[in-house]
């Protein structure tokens, strides 16, 4: 098969040489990282505030590598709650730059600073007066100069073997996204809570948001039977409504017990089919475990697993508003 244009013959390597390339690389953008720490001051600080007090949005601009690293600026900001959007620098010169509103503020990325189409993006952030902040690896640059705030992205050296490709330089772009990230939600006071709220979808919400009221059982699919039956009387109840489990209630509706189908076998074991005929209340297990409705999902969900068991009777007042199964809570999507 001819060669593609370009195409060279694969080089003979070790594995040994081919791992050291590899933590070579991974050590090399590590150092850069550290070096950066190092050297970051208040305009880090200045940034974080100006994206914090901001109005509108941070409009984060790019293009080539710079972009896609800045579209996942942008979106970590949005998902810690900071309304923020990429804006491709080549396509807001051609009219995309009618989504940028008065009140934003803009966060430029280009490593060199000199990037044509970046460039030409920045004098409408001006005359609407938005802030702008820029991440360059040359302070030099014309977007450094034209800048409020300039955050330095410089590298020493790319990591790839050519030193040619962007590889350090766009991994610091990314991690110093993260730290204005980081800072601002420190700024904003989050909690797991709010974060949860911007991801419903996920799994990180279903463990946040989800109380037990929404996945329990309540009314007549609660199994409850009242204190004064036998054993083959509760039976019924245990089977037809699937928990393997009955509420038992005192006459006045409240809880005094649980009996399972754990204990149905256990009582077999013991008695053999005369147990059938005991009253439930010699048997049944008194001041069961309860959680009320309005406690998380998740929660449920770990005493279950701590007790070993699969369902959990849901209590308000002493009495059984509901009942939740662990079937429930993993069909929901809590784990």
């Amino acid at each position: 098969m001819d060669r593609l244009p370009g195409e060279r013959k694969c080089v003979e390597c070790d594995d040994a040489a081919l791992l050291e390339t590899g933590r070579r690389v991974l050590r090399m953008e590590a150092g850069e990282i550290e070096r950066a720490a190092s050297r970051v001051g208040p305009e880090l600080v200045e940034a974080a505030r100006i994206i914090h007090g901001c109005d509108g949005r941070l409009v984060v601009v790019g293009m080539g590598k710079s972009g896609l690293v800045g579209r996942k600026i942008a979106a970590t900001l949005a998902s810690l709650g900071t309304p923020a959007f990429f804006l491709h620098a080549a396509e807001g010169a051609h009219g995309d730059l009618g989504m940028v509103c008065r009140n934003d503020a803009g966060l430029f990325l280009s490593n060199s600073g000199q990037t044509r189409e970046v460039l030409e993006v920045l004098p409408f952030f001006r005359r609407l007066g938005a802030p702008v902040i820029a991440m360059t690896g040359n302070t030099s640059s014309r977007l450094a100069r034209d800048a409020d705030i300039v955050i330095d992205s410089g590298v020493m050296q790319e990591a790839d073997p050519l030193g040619l490709a962007p590889t350090t330089s766009t991994t610091l772009q990314l991690a110093l996204g993260d730290a204005l990230a980081g800072m601002v939600t420190e700024l904003r006071g989050l909690k797991a809570e709010d974060f949860a709220m911007f991801h419903p979808g996920g799994s990180l919400g279903k463990r946040l948001l989800l109380r037990v009221s929404d996945v329990m059982a309540t009314g007549d699919r609660i199994p409850r039977i009242p204190d004064t039956v036998t054993v083959r009387e509760a039976l019924f109840e245990i089977t037809s409504k699937g928990y393997g489990a009955t509420v038992v209630e005192d006459p006045g509706g409240a809880i005094i017990g649980i009996f399972t189908d754990g204990d149905l076998r256990r009582l077999l074991e013991d008695r053999g089919v005369t147990g059938l005929s005991l009253p439930i209340v010699e048997v049944m297990t008194r001041n069961p475990r309860t959680i009320a409705p309005d406690r998380l999902a998740a929660e449920a969900m770990h005493v279950m697993e701590e007790r070993e068991i699969s369902c959990l009777v849901v209590a308000e007042n002493g009495r059984a508003a509901g009942i939740v199964h662990i079937h429930e809570l993993l069909r929901a999507g809590v784990n």
